[in-house]
């Protein structure tokens, strides 16, 4: 299952290609059958989330909340992967300093936090250049411009 949240009514865009996002990265890694929520919000409430579970006072772009990734984990489903949280301001400012739309920037940020929820990071140069390779893949053959 996949539900999509939209609670930040200012920005609008085509929330389909977050769903989209979800089932080609799922897909793409054997994982067609988990269950993923996907909260879009604003930077105030973003912040919060940041401040509460990262113990870090500023909005983020994307927020990634995995439900297997210590071992108290392992008695819960394993096809519930987790949740990600977005921020459309964060992202559309984004989108405006890459020169891009925010429909674009909002699929590299589900996908990226999907990622995450999948069990990859970014923490070192090697794990960095293995999830961008294949965040810019799936990004390719969702987004065709």
């Amino acid at each position: 299952m996949i539900d999509v949240t939209n609670d930040c009514n200012n920005l609008s865009f085509d929330v389909e290609l977050v769903y989209k996002a979800i089932r080609i990265t799922l897909k793409a890694h054997n994982l067609d059958n988990c269950e993923v929520s996907v909260l879009l919000t604003d930077d105030s409430r973003i912040k919060e989330l940041n401040r509460e579970y990262r113990g870090i006072d500023s909005p983020t772009d994307v927020l990634a909340f995995a439900m297997h990734d210590d071992q108290d984990s392992k008695n819960l489903n394993p096809n519930v992967l987790g949740d990600v949280v977005i921020s459309l301001e964060t992202a559309e400012r984004q989108a405006k300093a890459a020169h891009h739309s925010i429909d674009r920037e909002v699929v590299v940020l589900t996908i990226h936090g999907i990622l995450h929820l999948i069990g990859f990071d970014h923490k070192t140069n090697k794990e960095a250049n293995v999830m961008f390779e294949k965040q810019d893949y799936l990004l390719k053959s969702i987004c065709h411009d």
